[in-house]
């Protein structure tokens, strides 16, 4: 279950499974909720990333970057722009 308390990115339900499904279940998923989603409004003066590196990450904002996990390579993007 979700604890809506945590402040965590990265999220996980658990789906229903049927006595009659014909594949083998994915018993836990998991989905990423951006942080923008936890700011209720945007304070003035927020630290910012140098304008090479918020092309690169795709953001201005420091308190607004999400590392990307790619589920179907296990890659983690970095802060830097690479792959791990």
């Amino acid at each position: 279950m979700v604890n809506p308390t945590t402040n965590s990115q990265i999220r996980e339900y658990y789906p229903f499974i049927g006595p009659f499904d014909p594949c083998p279940p994915i018993r836990v998923k998991t989905y990423v909720v951006p942080p923008n989603q936890f700011v209720t409004f945007q304070p003035m003066n927020l630290p910012q990333f140098s304008p090479a590196e918020a092309l690169r990450l795709g953001t201005l904002w420091p308190a607004f970057y999400s590392n990307y996990t790619s589920k179907r390579r296990g890659e983690v993007m970095k802060e830097g722009g690479h792959e791990e």
